[in-house]
C-alpha cells in the first residue's frame, strides 16, 4: 500500500461542505485547522516512537480513527506533513519579524524578541525533538536545502533585529549565539525540567543577560 494518492473531491471527508451560512463556513474552516493540527500532532508521536521511515500514513489515520481518504484531504503524503510543520515553525518566527520591524530599536524590544523566540522554541520543542530522531530521513528530503537556507534568512533577519543597524561582527555573532543557546537550551535540558515554565524562565533570564555588551553572568540585561 503505497503512502501517496490523488483525491479527485475537493471536499474535506472530515469536514461538513462550506456551501452554507457564512457563520457555518467559519466554524468548518477552523474544523478543518483543528484536524490538521490533530494530524500533525498524531504524526509527531508516531515518527518519534516508531521513525519516520517505520510509520505509514496508514497506521497515522488509524490513529487518529480516520480513513486513509480523510487523511490525503490534507496530507497526501507523510514529506508534507514534516513540511506542514517547518511552515508553520517558519510562520511563527515571520511574524516575530513583522512585529520587530514595527517596533522602536530599544533594549525593551531586544528583550521582547528574545522572550517570543524562547516562546516559538518551547512551542516547537516535540517537533525538534522528531526532527533531530529522524535526521538521516528528513536530510533525505527533497526539500532539506531550500530549508535550510529559509532557517537562515529568518535567523539574519532576527539578529539584524536584535543588533539594530549598523551593528558590527561581534555584536552580530553575539545575537546568533543567544539565539543558537536557546533552542540548544531547551534540546538538551526539556526532558529533565518536570516543569516546563521554570525551564522557559531559567532559558530567557541567561539570553537576556547576554544581550548587553559585555553581556554574561552579573551583566545588566537592561543597558
Amino acid at each position: 500500500m503505497t503512502d501517496t494518492a490523488d483525491i479527485g473531491s475537493g471536499d474535506d471527508p472530515l469536514a461538513e461542505s462550506t456551501a452554507r451560512p457564512s457563520a457555518d463556513t467559519r466554524a468548518d474552516s477552523r474544523h478543518r485547522g483543528d484536524t490538521r493540527r490533530r494530524i500533525q500532532t498524531v504524526a509527531v508521536e508516531l515518527f518519534t516512537e516508531h521513525g519516520y521511515d517505520g510509520t505509514s500514513l496508514r497506521e497515522i489515520a488509524e490513529r487518529l480513527d480516520v480513513t486513509k481518504a480523510a487523511l490525503y484531504y490534507h496530507f497526501k503524503s507523510k514529506e508534507d506533513i514534516v513540511a506542514s510543520l517547518v511552515e508553520d515553525h517558519f510562520g511563527r518566527i515571520d511574524e516575530l519579524i513583522a512585529w520587530g520591524r514595527e517596533q522602536p530599536t530599544t533594549a525593551a524590544t531586544r528583550r521582547e524578541i528574545v522572550n517570543r523566540y524562547v516562546r516559538i522554541v518551547e512551542g516547537g520543542d516535540q517537533v525538534f525533538r522528531m526532527l533531530q530522531q529522524n535526521q538521516a530521513a528528513v536530510h533525505a528530503m527533497a526539500s532539506a536545502k531550500s530549508r535550510g537556507e529559509l532557517f537562515r534568512e529568518r535567523m539574519h533577519s532576527l539578529i539584524d533585529l536584535i543588533t539594530g543597524p549598523g551593528a558590527g561582527r561581534p555584536e552580530r555573532v553575539r545575537a546568533a549565539m543567544i539565539l543558537g543557546g536557546i533552542s540548544a537550551g531547551w534540546m538538551f535540558f526539556a526532558d529533565q525540567f518536570t516543569d516546563r515554565h521554570e525551564l522557559s524562565e531559567l532559558v530567557r533570564s541567561i539570553a537576556s543577560e547576554f544581550l548587553a555588551p559585555g553581556g554574561g553572568p552579573g551583566a545588566d540585561p537592561g543597558s
